[in-house]
């Protein structure tokens, strides 16, 4: 085990190292509420108390015994960290671009004439088999960002967390180099000549004894060159397998109309939506174009339509539910309950076993709320919510006119097999067997996947030839005979589908740094196809294909805007056809319910060697570089459990243990873990980093589990969480109000404020050209986290490590503070982005003894670096804790390969330095160079900072305040808008429209939280 993993697994020497502070109990959290009732809005449950721990976090965030709080190994983790994040062993500093014509995106000079000047390429990230649109900025030659396609309609300009981060993966060094064979390295010559030897054999039995595994696809492409080998050998057999797929969607559309489809939501048509267990804004494949839709409805000032409701239902909160205007903690087998209550209520003949009374009066209040807007309502259920679920909610949506409306089917986007877990389970079968002599899998890891009562590791070692194609030498290439580097998605050729049925093509800004194949190609290969390069292979297809009069125009048409305009299918006519007394019976859950998703950073564990997205705060938690079992406050009560005891999860006479952490809104009777963690070969970042919840999945319930035992070890586990970390101590931060509090007083942000700032001594600076500002809409944002990333990845962030991140050392320039309002049973829930305020009246510039920090004079609080002695004096004086302090060599100096992920247009920080957000100023700056050039002024929305450039919901918008027609100076204009602390008269560039909620006025008493 290397020093990182030890430092990220050993408790006793973390504890050891720094200071242990004692949570509360939820006992003594609800002794120190009786007391006092409390603040209206809470960060944790010990500030909720106001608990000594709490009350040392404050008075400690700049503590006077700097020693308690250094580490003298640290310095080698760190370098260790940065160098298994970014550095490129063995790898130049120069990149190729790929031998075929690429096409940038926008009307630029011809790439080869502008050789500095950095261009964007349209190209696509795939998860899940769906295509997420976006354009990769690229500097002579080397990808370095990525943003949101804002012609695509899947998209409209946004990207996901996993698309910021995955130009990190591209530059990872533990990618595969080298083909091997039983840990030798072979050449691509002999692996064919082998392989192609091999297929012959299998020529008698029609390829019986072949098996190909790949994930899902949506590619056109690769679909006929699998369908073109299966007709050659048409008894050899797909499969595909993702941990998260879409098999319980495509078989509730099946129940309820007869045939598979693509369920396509129109939020933007929606008044009124419930989600059950469906956190459609982050996990599902259109989140992006779905949060963007849902976000425009909540818009109190541009919303001609006016604000929608929204309910969820779910065990634990997702991001989506932080909007929600009312929400209902339940386990996750009782989302079939409430699904099966509500079409009762609007008429459908189906039996509903016993309702609690709340949930009774929940489901009265969103059916009559449904019925009263019939054609303008939508019912959802999550993806993993098995087929019946999804079934009721389609007839709930038909039987409310909904259909054609607010919901449109599509036929399915995925041409891969579904049944994924069936299939894997039957490949088991075949192996023991000894039905199956070649087994090829194509970019995925079903091994580290998978549940572990399917042994596959075993299983395969009774297949004569395994061959493993992927960007990792992890668990599946170990288990494999053969293994071959793959491509990465910036260095390879592709096609597929948006989550509505949109064509994009993917083209390489790169060619393969490490030789790797697309995984076109290899398929190719296996049928004979030597020597045909994935781009011959996907223009071949769509010459044939298209049905384009003038191909070529139509293939540089579709590589420049990244997709085919139209392509979409129109949607298809359905007839409900579900059989109401076949549905299977809901199953209550005996016992403690054990939930298993996806993680919301490293998601089923591809992305676990990605040091951005295990350091990234988790939503709702605020952990990183774990996973954990989250429970509730009542559970954890009854188990007698704190945040960090070490928990022990018993089923089926297997056990995993964790952390656990007490979630506000938690469903009790059950706990929720997240898979992906718990990996052996993911590389030297992810390796051995939380642990594997393989045990307790099983083929026939790989989301859920009941019976489950949960018990304490005795132990503690520190975990890194950065919930109370930057805490402004409730000082009036968020404001929130219902519907009719604001069309009663559109001031109430206003009455929420201290006494109005004391005139200053000082004349206000007139500033003759621009201003530039920033507006946060919190009724926008859901906290995923995607600007985050986005503004690490602009400006060369460096990744700290758990160590440093437990000593509250972080580096992001930007944070989602997330509040709770209300009892620790059922909170609302609140995200506020906070990055630096760019004050006016900077309370860090007059304290800095060299001058580091300073006005320009476009009114941004600028940092000069070589300037910067280190004092902390800044942050000392920063109300906003938005400082950040270079404590340790973070970034690594010695490796020049490390110029391919940086952006050169920012400067890289050395030790013992400051760091905050600067409103991405080089993007200011290359926008001020063009304007000037073309002899005009910046026009409004032409500068996008990394952050809102990014953000799915539009929460972000910034501009020039001098320009009275811009975007955020009408916003600052709104009697929503307010800044934070104002009273400090530091008066903050970066304000805040207070959120605004259109919650149920009969369900108001029942939830309504107690503000004190």
């Amino acid at each position: 085990m290397s020093p990182i993993n030890s430092e990220h697994n050993s408790a006793q020497g973390a504890s050891e190292e720094l200071p242990v502070r004692r949570p509360l109990s939820v006992e003594e959290v609800r002794e120190r509420l009786a007391a006092h009732g409390g603040p209206r809005y809470w960060r944790s449950l010990e500030e909720l108390a106001d608990s000594e721990a709490f009350r040392q976090l404050v008075s400690e965030e700049f503590p006077s015994e700097a020693h308690r709080w250094l580490d003298p190994i640290s310095r080698r983790q760190f370098l260790q960290i940065m160098a298994a994040s970014l550095a490129l062993a063995g790898l130049s500093a120069c990149a190729q671009r790929p031998r075929e014509a690429i096409v940038p995106y926008g009307s630029q000079m011809p790439e080869q004439l502008a050789e500095a000047a950095p261009l964007f390429f349209a190209t696509a990230f795939e998860l899940g088999g769906y295509f997420q649109p976006i354009l990769a900025e690229s500097h002579m030659g080397r990808p370095t960002k990525i943003e949101g396609n804002p012609d695509h309609p899947a998209s409209l300009g946004a990207a996901s967390v996993f698309a910021q981060a995955s130009v990190l993966d591209l530059y990872d060094p533990d990618r595969s180099q080298v083909i091997q064979k039983q840990g030798s390295i072979r050449a691509w010559g002999e692996f064919l000549q082998e392989i192609r030897s091999f297929v012959e054999t299998q020529r008698a039995s029609r390829g019986s004894g072949i098996r190909i595994l790949t994930r899902a696809t949506s590619s056109p492409t690769l679909t006929h060159e699998i369908r073109k080998f299966l007709d050659e050998f048409p008894e050899a057999k797909w499969i595909a397998f993702e941990a998260v797929n879409r098999d319980a969607v495509y078989a509730g559309t099946r129940l309820a109309f007869g045939q598979p489809l693509e369920p396509v939501y129109r939020f933007a048509d929606a008044d009124i939506v419930a989600a059950f267990d469906c956190d459609f804004m982050f996990a599902e494949p259109g989140a992006l174009r779905y949060a963007c839709d849902f976000a425009a409805r909540r818009n109190v000032f541009e919303n001609p339509r006016g604000l929608n409701r929204f309910y969820a239902a779910e065990p634990m909160p997702s991001c989506t539910a932080t909007l929600a205007d009312h929400r209902l903690p339940v386990t996750a087998a009782r989302v079939g309950i409430l699904v099966r209550g509500l079409a009762k209520l609007i008429g459908l003949p189906v039996e509903v076993p016993a309702l609690q009374p709340a949930e009774q009066r929940w489901l009265e209040a969103l059916a009559e709320d449904l019925k009263d807007h019939r054609g303008a309502g939508l019912v959802v259920a999550g993806q993993q919510q098995p087929a019946e679920v999804h079934a009721l909610a389609h007839a709930i949506n038909h039987a409310l006119d909904n259909l054609g409306k607010t919901v449109a089917y599509m036929p399915p986007v995925l041409s891969s097999p579904s049944n994924h877990y069936e299939q894997l389970e039957q490949l088991a079968k075949d192996a023991d067997a000894g039905k199956v002599q070649l087994l090829i899998v194509l970019d995925a890891n079903p091994v580290a996947e998978a549940p572990a009562e399917l042994k596959l590791a075993e299983r395969f070692e009774k297949i004569a030839m395994r061959v493993h194609c992927g960007t990792h030498f992890d668990e599946t290439a170990e288990a494999c005979v053969w293994h071959v580097p793959a491509a990465h998605y910036l260095e390879s050729w592709g096609d597929g589908r948006a989550y509505d049925g949109t064509l994009s093509l993917r083209q390489p800004l790169i060619a393969p740094l490490y030789g790797g194949k697309p995984t076109l190609e290899l398929v190719a290969a296996l049928r004979g196809a030597l020597g045909q390069t994935a781009y011959d292979l996907v223009r071949t297809y769509w010459r044939e294909n298209s049905g384009a009069a003038d191909f070529e125009a139509w293939w540089r048409s579709a590589l420049h805007d990244g997709f085919v305009r139209d392509s979409a299918p129109a949607p298809q006519s359905v007839h409900l056809a579900l059989d109401y007394k076949s549905l299977p019976a809901p199953k209550e859950s005996s016992g403690i319910e054990v939930v298993l998703r996806p993680d919301p950073s490293i998601y089923d564990g591809r992305f676990a060697n990605n040091g951005w997205l295990q350091e990234l705060p988790k939503p709702i938690t605020k952990l990183t570089w774990d996973n954990a079992v989250h429970l509730s406050p009542g559970l954890a009560q009854r188990l007698g459990l704190r945040d960090e005891d070490e928990v022990a999860v018993e089923f089926n006479g297997h056990k995993v243990v964790g952390g656990a952490v007490i979630v506000p809104g938690h469903a009790d009777e059950s706990v929720t873990v997240h898979f992906g963690y718990g990996r052996r070969m993911a590389g030297r970042v992810g390796n051995g980093l939380g642990f594997s919840v393989a045990h307790l999945q099983s083929v026939s319930a790989p989301w859920q589990c009941s019976g489950a035992k949960v018990q304490r070890t005795g132990r503690r586990y520190p975990l890194a969480r950065t919930q109370m970390h930057f805490n402004m101590e409730n000082r009036h931060l968020v404001r929130t109000a219902t519907l009719a509090e604001y069309e009663k007083d559109p001031n109430f942000v206003a009455h929420v404020a201290h006494e109005p700032p004391p005139a200053s001594l000082y004349p206000p600076h007139k500033y003759d050209g621009y201003t530039w500002g920033m507006a946060v809409n919190l009724a926008a944002c859901i906290g995923c986290n995607a600007c985050v990333v986005a503004c690490q990845a602009e400006n060369n962030i460096p990744v700290v490590g758990k160590d440093q991140v437990l000593r509250g050392r972080e580096m992001h320039w930007l944070r989602i503070d997330q509040y709770f309002e209300g009892s620790p049973e059922n909170p609302a829930i609140h995200n506020q982005p906070v990055n630096c305020m760019q004050c006016e009246n900077a309370p860090c510039e007059p304290v800095c003894p060299v001058q580091a920090t300073v006005h320009d004079d476009e009114g941004l609080n600028a940092m000069v670096y070589n300037r910067c002695l280190g004092t902390r004096y800044c942050a000392n004086n920063c109300p906003y804790k938005v400082r950040r302090f270079n404590f340790l060599e973070y970034q690594d100096w010695k490796t020049p390969s490390l110029k391919l992920v940086r952006n050169p247009d920012v400067t890289v920080r050395q030790r013992g330095v400051m760091e905050k957000c600067t409103y991405c100023v080089q993007r200011i700056s290359h926008a001020r160079i063009t304007a000037n050039n073309e002899g005009r002024e910046i026009r409004d929305g032409e500068v996008l900072t990394a952050c809102q450039a990014t953000c799915p919901t539009n929460a972000i918008v910034f501009g020039n305040i001098n320009d009275p027609n811009s975007q955020v100076a009408r916003l600052k204009a709104l009697p929503l808008n307010y800044g934070l602390l104002t009273e400090l008269n530091t008066r903050p560039r970066t304000t805040y429209l207070g959120s605004v909620r259109n919650p149920n006025p009969k369900l108001m008493d029942q939830e309504t939280p107690e503000k004190a």
